[in-house]
């Protein structure tokens, strides 16, 4: 439930559209639904300006199917990570119009139509094996609002592909850098534009790359004063950052 619905149901209740009563209905399940196996926070989008997000690894899809019957009930945009093809035959019995990106293991429902921040996000990634963090991150923040440029495969290794990419990635509010093996991208990335950058390792690499902790301490030593960091593999958490600050930065821009 988002404020405006709540503000909504508090014009109706004054214009006796609504009883007092019909209203407190409505408002029992405001903070959350307690499932038994879930407690399903339908506050968090007046807190946050976001709807929850179901992370599906661990969970059956039985259990996913619950938490999404619960959300859909409030006209609730959907986005599930870290999921599968069955969870999401089991949701399309719900409603088809949900959308199952294999890449990045999300399924992503829009019941209400999305409104879009006026600046973009740019998801620039080192390898194509990095692609299914930076199509996390895609369908993250494609949900939460904000346009998204893709950049792919312009690794350190070949750095003349990143700079002929430079123009899209400076115009974007915020970069997010996705990055396994060594992980120094971030650090090149971070010196060359004036946007913050959030940089995502990845658990991509042999041995010693320790399943992305050799590109997480890279990252996280960089010289580049610009650069933050998420969790090795986190393409949700990076983009849902990014969207915060795309957004805020577009309020600001319209006064």
């Amino acid at each position: 439930m988002r404020e405006e619905d709540v503000r909504k149901m508090l014009e109706e209740v004054q214009a006796g559209i609504l009883t007092v009563d019909q209203a407190a209905e409505q408002l029992k399940e405001l903070p959350f639904s307690d499932l038994g196996f879930a407690t399903v926070d339908h506050h968090r989008e007046i807190r946050t300006g976001y709807p929850e997000v179901i992370y599906g690894e661990g969970k059956t899809a039985e259990q996913v199917t619950g938490i999404v019957k619960s959300m859909l009930k409030r006209e609730s945009n959907v986005l599930i990570t870290r999921t599968n093809r069955n969870v999401h035959d089991s949701i399309r019995s719900l409603d088809d119009r949900a959308r199952f990106n294999p890449v990045a293991k999300t399924i992503a429902l829009c019941r209400r139509k999305i409104t879009f921040s006026d600046g973009y996000v740019a998801i620039v990634a080192a390898g194509t094996s990095d692609l299914p963090v930076a199509e996390e991150a895609f369908e993250t923040a494609r949900m939460m609002g904000s346009r998204v440029e893709m950049v792919m495969d312009v690794g350190v290794a070949g750095i003349h592909r990143l700079f002929a990419k430079m123009d899209v990635i400076r115009k974007a509010k915020v970069v997010i850098v996705v990055a396994g093996m060594e992980g120094a991208l971030a650090s090149v990335v971070g010196g060359l534009v004036d946007k913050p950058v959030i940089a995502v390792p990845t658990s991509v690499g042999y041995g010693t790359g320790f399943g992305g902790v050799a590109a997480l301490l890279t990252m996280l030593n960089s010289c580049a004063s610009g650069v933050t960091v998420v969790n090795i593999d986190n393409g949700f958490g990076a983009a849902y950052s990014a969207s915060l600050i795309n957004r805020i930065s577009s309020e600001k821009a319209h006064g």
